[in-house]
């Protein structure tokens, strides 16, 4: 997943081939972030796409290329952000009222493994997964993006408050409050740590 300051320095110099690279080596991550933020395959699909045309349109820009994937994240958030907004605004629906789309290559909350496991014990890690998912998409808005660039992407709290353009602190805060308010929720669907094989 790592790649190196030169392809980002060449993407921003206008080279298209590395801009294609830097897509191919990020789209996944960023359609799985889409995905855990919405629990819906189309709108993950158009967020997506979003969040590569700004990066093309606007790579010239980045001064630091340290700081592309927090910069990254910064676009696909406000794609997310705008994304639902147009979908409450056209189907006035609430978050809760989306269903699971497809999952294609949808990363899990996969902490305990399920490659190279029998079927009947993945089956059982899948079920539980959309169960953390269902779980997740009851947190607000602000502890659901905090909640997944920390536990599903692995991002340290500085770069996600250089995304979100929030205070550690703030992101800390929202961190622990998602985390508590998951909890609530695991334990009033009587889910604990030892079921899921994570803990939170």
């Amino acid at each position: 997943m790592m790649h190196s300051d030169v392809l980002i320095v060449r993407a921003r110099e206008g080279d298209k081939h590395a801009q294609g690279k830097l897509v191919e080596v990020w789209y996944k991550r960023i359609y799985n972030f889409s995905y855990k933020f919405f629990y819906d395959h189309d709108m993950a699909m158009e967020a997506s796409q979003k969040t590569f045309i700004s990066m093309h349109r606007n790579i010239a820009y980045l001064q630091d290329a340290a700081r592309f994937r927090s910069w990254l994240y910064t676009i696909a958030v406000n794609c997310c952000r705008e994304e639902l907004r147009k979908r409450k605004s056209d189907k006035s629906v609430s978050l809760h009222d989306l269903g699971p789309g497809e999952h294609e290559d949808s990363y899990h909350w996969e902490k305990s493994g399920t490659r190279g496991e029998n079927p009947e014990r993945v089956l059982r890690q899948n079920e539980l997964s959309d169960l953390l998912q269902e779980c997740l998409m009851q947190l607000s808005e602000e502890q659901r993006e905090v909640v997944i660039m920390k536990e599903y992407e692995g991002m340290k709290f500085r770069e996600i408050a250089e995304a979100l353009n929030l205070s550690e602190n703030t992101v800390k805060s929202r961190m622990y409050y998602g985390l508590e308010a998951l909890k609530r929720i695991l334990e009033r669907r009587k889910i604990t740590q030892e079921t899921i094989g994570y803990e939170l």
